[in-house]
């Protein structure tokens, strides 16, 4: 009699290179949430998903790129296609808009996303420094370009430097924000941009003033 020979099982078919990538942060992101994202380690993400730890750096070469991905969520939410009227609303509410969706985009994970902002600022970390700078100023070219800010020269220079410190202020205070739906941060991010609207206007003015007396001269 032949032996009967068992069928054998198919293999789950692998996950697509994108998705093995979202995986990833997905992963890291709940453990750190569960130990906080300093006790994450690379070989604890790897055993989660099952795999080894070569698949996890052919997509990230380090834990801190995993944080950039998970911030790099909140930049593609930000400049998703905008509402419909979104380009008749005066520029502070669609900077709001905008900047509010960055957030938004995070909020599932606030904390670690805090710790993942402190741990890049270790006195021990001065190579995640720099790079945190050059984000800082994509993101906010990016935010203005998607708000349609249309300064030049001097102004625009001042609408950066401004939209930096703004954008700064702001995470600082979403960071320890507990409000539901964030509802205190939405708060604060309206009361400084219509004061930074204000001062803007009161600088244009001034600078008029001096270019007429300039000509005048």
């Amino acid at each position: 009699m032949a032996e009967k020979r068992e069928t054998p099982k198919r293999a789950k078919p692998r996950p697509k290179t994108e998705d093995l990538a979202a995986a990833i942060v997905e992963a890291a992101l709940d453990l750190a949430e569960e130990l906080g994202w300093e006790a994450v380690r690379l070989h604890d993400v790897a055993a989660r998903l099952k795999i080894p730890m070569s698949e996890l750096l052919a997509h990230y070469r380090d834990k801190d790129a995993i944080a950039d991905a998970w911030i790099r969520r909140a930049a593609a939410a930000m400049l998703a296609a905008p509402p419909s009227g979104f380009d008749k609303q005066p520029p502070e509410a669609r900077l709001h808009y905008l900047m509010m969706r960055w957030f938004d985009a995070l909020a599932g994970h606030r904390e670690v996303t805090g710790q993942m902002v402190r741990e890049k600022l270790y006195p021990a970390h001065p190579h995640h420094w720099v790079p945190m700078i050059f984000n800082l100023s994509r993101t906010v070219q990016w935010l203005r370009d998607a708000a349609q800010l249309e300064a030049k020269g001097r102004r625009r220079q001042i609408e950066e430097v401004g939209l930096s410190a703004l954008f700064l202020a702001t995470l600082r205070f979403w960071l320890n924000d507990e409000s539901t739906d964030q509802t205190r941060t939405r708060e604060f991010l309206s009361r400084r941009l219509d004061r930074a609207d204000r001062l803007m206007a009161r600088f244009c003015r001034a600078r008029e003033r001096s270019e007429e007396h300039g000509e005048a001269a």
